[in-house]
């Protein structure tokens, strides 16, 4: 699997935010539309019926805060032995009638994303639910690909550009 942007790409699966296990709550998104898998929420919802992703409470921070956090962070765990699942952060998914909250865990290391990533994933997010974007995409860029694990940061934007149309 391979981290691009929000996205954790396989080979026949994309999630927003990292894949879960066991009865941890996530977004995958396929062909056929959403689906919230996990604790509490068993949910799924087709592509025309979604209106709206998105996503809350995403830490977002430039290459130099991002590294000053991770370095502070790897040094608080060396200092008390306390280490921490990655952060989490939701996903809102909108239909006509409903708003579902749907907490997941990051899949970039640190927990912290670039905003540069952040803002082509919330475009791409935007251009899937309203049509001007294809799943397919990223589905068949992981067929290809995900086996070599996350690209460099380059063609990781390069990848969000042309999925969003950007």
């Amino acid at each position: 699997m391979a981290m691009v942007g929000l996205f954790w790409i396989g080979e026949d699966s994309v999630y927003v935010g990292a894949e879960p296990t066991g009865a941890a709550s996530g977004v995958r998104l396929s062909e056929d539309g959403v689906e919230a898998p996990g604790a509490g929420q068993g949910r799924f919802w087709t592509w025309d019926e979604v209106v709206r992703i998105e996503t809350h409470h995403v830490a977002v921070r430039s290459g130099v805060r991002r590294l000053a956090s991770m370095a502070f962070d790897a040094a608080s765990v060396m200092v008390t032995g306390d280490g921490q699942l990655p952060p989490a952060f939701e996903v809102e998914v909108a239909t006509a009638e409903e708003s579902v909250l749907v907490d997941v865990l990051t899949a970039v290391t640190g927990g912290i994303y670039l905003p540069s990533e952040y803002d082509l994933s919330t475009t791409l997010l935007q251009r899937l639910t309203d049509g001007g974007a294809e799943i397919g995409d990223l589905l068949a860029w992981g067929r290809e690909h995900a086996a070599e694990g996350t690209p460099p940061r380059e063609e990781r934007e390069a990848l969000l550009r042309k999925w969003a149309g950007a």
